[in-house]
């Protein structure tokens, strides 16, 4: 609804700066414990376990998301880690309370491989310009993560197990309900945000605005690279 910005695919679109980055990523990774580990409500098992997860799915998520750009480019890129990194915590958060460390290694590494490859399509073969890639790495990591936390959760591999007379499937369908429920919500609440957005103020500045930047175009301010 909102277009894509001007030059998108063509035109190469770095980040501002790539030190910003990694600082927001950092702090990003520390603030991910107190979100997860912090929904216990309490100083105990469950919120170290959680924490524990958390921190391992991000560590295996940007190595994975590293190892692929290696192999495909012949190097790693730190913005393709730290985006790796960020796709390992969204996947883990449903599943941070209810799986074991193994089982947060496999899926932290499932999701830099699974959100990779969901950016590629995305942005070139879609030609969609997510300039964040909130979806692919945030909407698909917490796509896959809901339904990991129905299969990993099992008390067979190392999880806190199902409620009595539940089985994997049933509880698998459950957490397939819950992402189906979320996406539906979420497309139709944006979709009518959007369109009274478009009515007012509108969805996007002037061309001019755009290629000025808007720290300057919206808020007269200059960001300065470190």
């Amino acid at each position: 609804m909102l277009g894509r910005r001007r030059g998108f695919p063509e035109t190469a679109m770095a980040p501002h700066s790539l030190a910003l980055t990694v600082m927001g990523a950092s702090m990003l990774w520390v603030g991910w414990f107190g979100f997860n580990a912090g929904s216990a409500l309490a100083a105990d098992g469950a919120a170290g376990m959680t924490m524990l997860v958390t921190h391992l799915s991000a560590a295996a998520g940007s190595l994975a998301w590293m190892a692929i750009e290696w192999r495909r480019y012949g190097k790693p890129s730190v913005l393709g880690i730290v985006t790796g990194m960020v796709a390992g915590l969204g996947t883990i958060t449903p599943a941070s309370g209810f799986v074991s460390p193994a089982s947060a290694v496999v899926i932290g590494a499932l999701a830099g491989v699974i959100c990779y490859f969901s950016t590629h399509i995305l942005k070139r073969v879609l030609k969609i310009d997510d300039s964040l890639d909130v979806f692919p790495v945030h909407g698909v990591g917490g796509i896959i993560g809901t339904l990991f936390a129905g299969i990993f959760a099992s008390a067979e591999l190392g999880g806190v197990g199902y409620r009595e007379g539940v089985t994997m499937l049933e509880q698998l369908g459950v957490q397939a309900l819950g992402v189906a429920a979320t996406f539906i919500w979420s497309a139709l609440c944006t979709w009518i945000l959007l369109k009274i957005l478009a009515i007012g103020p509108g969805l996007r500045v002037s061309d001019e605005a755009e290629t000025e930047g808007l720290d300057l175009s919206e808020h007269g301010e200059r960001a300065y690279t470190l």
